[in-house]
């Protein structure tokens, strides 16, 4: 069984985001709900079936604890992780 974690990063493997890394902001039954901090926002996600991406089992623990207390993430925050990933890799 997969384990999508909130914080967690995943690459698009289909539609016209395909190859474009998202953090995961929420899961709901089959589906995640995806933001770049850029295109898609925190306040409007990209709704994605979970058969549309593969996990990167990366996450940033700042942002994991945020979303799971509830707190409200910034775009700003979700760009530097995806710029820092990136370039790492």
């Amino acid at each position: 069984m997969v384990i999508y974690e909130q914080g967690g990063l995943v690459k698009s493997l289909s539609g016209h985001d395909k190859n474009e890394i998202f953090v995961i902001l929420r899961e709901e039954g089959e589906y995640l709900y995806l933001a770049d901090g850029k295109t898609r926002t925190s306040d409007k996600p990209k709704r994605k079936n979970k058969k549309h991406v593969q996990i990167i089992h990366v996450k940033k623990e700042e942002l994991n604890q945020k979303l799971v207390q509830g707190l409200p993430v910034t775009d700003v925050e979700i760009k530097t992780f995806i710029r820092h990933f990136k370039r790492e890799n």
